[in-house]
């Protein structure tokens, strides 16, 4: 398992920034909302700041569902998948991820089960019981007084790093659709 820690700004003008590192506190990954959108955006870069993909959540979604799409685009033909609620009522958060060729949507690709206000959850593939990501929220007296939120997330070695890193993103932003934002 490679393990990462996201660092998410509480405070920011666009709502949706974010800092990935490595365990050695190398810079990985780079999430930057978008300002001035209608609805909510977030564009994951690789540490040289090369767009990765971007995460738009979709209106008037029953299901809070987002989608993520290749770079800087939001056309369907980039689509790599979407994630949504596993059902509209939930008292724990469950999360399917259908990716792009999954069009009939009958079973998902990856589950999400946990909350933050629970501080963990896990990525699983599909249905099964196997884990391919697991987070945990790690806040210290120093990240509350910035005013940062910190996870720490072990992924298999075999999984994109900044698929589960979108993927943990928007179960974030599922989570916390209103922010207070900076002027």
């Amino acid at each position: 398992m490679d393990h990462l820690r996201i660092v998410k700004k509480v405070y920011s003008a666009s709502g949706g920034d974010y800092k990935v590192r490595d365990r050695h506190g190398n810079l990985v990954f780079k999430v930057e909302g978008v300002y001035w959108s209608w609805r909510s955006e977030r564009i994951i870069f690789d540490a040289g700041h090369n767009p990765l993909l971007s995460l738009r959540c979709q209106l008037f979604s029953n299901h809070d569902r987002w989608k993520a799409y290749r770079g800087r685009s939001f056309n369907e033909k980039d689509l790599i998948f979407s994630v949504k609620r596993s059902s509209i009522f939930q008292i724990k958060t469950n999360l399917d991820v259908f990716m792009a060729t999954n069009k009939r949507e009958k079973k998902c690709d990856f589950k999400l089960k946990g909350t933050f206000s629970e501080d963990s959850c896990k990525i699983y593939k599909g249905n099964s019981s196997t884990i391919v990501a697991h987070m945990e929220k790690k806040d210290t007296v120093k990240t509350v007084v910035l005013g940062r939120d910190t996870f720490e997330i072990a992924i298999d070695q075999n999984v994109d790093h900044a698929f589960i890193i979108s993927l943990i993103i928007t179960l974030y932003e599922i989570e916390n659709p209103i922010e207070v934002k900076s002027p």
